[in-house]
């Protein structure tokens, strides 16, 4: 069964500014600009005052989750670009210690397990590696889109995935502790 029309609306918060074309959508905002291109789901954009309006017609199940992912990732770019978003990452090991660095753009990851191979990942434009002053073992990935702070640190955690091991003994790796938008400073 069809739904006749299926909308949702999110408000845009002071000092952001938003431009909306042909289901591009563009974010400015005081930490940076993000832009999002929406054009392979068939729906409706509009901005409507202080708040973006999305509408859906004349839609199927399946169609109308794109609804609420959409609304989802406008109100993340949003986010992003007023407070960004923090990835805080611990190092877990059992007998060898994890040493990582930075070189240049490129996260190195030795002595994982002993293993005298590197492990390179490289860290995209718009992201930015930190390693923790006050806690031992810690980086932090921070950046204005979400999906590109979450993509460098899944590649990270995938660097130090263990294989040929019994996973309930060898628990050693780099894992994600902790993530979300930067705490707004008061």
């Amino acid at each position: 069964m069809k739904t006749v029309l299926s909308s949702r609306s999110i408000a845009i918060p002071a000092g952001v500014d938003v431009k909306i074309k042909a289901r591009c959508v563009t974010v400015k905002g005081p930490r940076g600009e993000l832009t999002r291109d929406f054009k392979h789901i068939n729906m409706d954009l509009k901005k409507v005052g202080k708040e973006i309006r999305v509408d859906l017609w004349f839609a199927k199940r399946a169609e109308l989750a794109c609804v609420r992912t959409v609304c989802s990732h406008i109100d993340n770019m949003i986010v992003g670009v007023t407070r960004g978003f923090l990835y805080k990452m611990r190092f877990v090991y059992s007998h060898f210690p994890i040493n990582v660095s930075l070189n240049g753009n490129t996260v190195e990851i030795r002595n994982f397990l002993g293993e005298k191979r590197v492990r390179k990942v490289v860290v995209p434009e718009g992201v930015k590696y930190v390693r923790s002053a006050d806690v031992k073992d810690e980086i932090q990935l921070s950046g204005n889109d979400i999906a590109l702070v979450s993509l460098t640190a899944a590649q990270i955690q995938g660097a130090t995935n263990i294989r040929k091991k019994d996973l309930r003994k060898f628990l050693d790796g780099i894992y994600v502790s902790e993530k979300g938008a930067i705490p707004a400073e008061d």
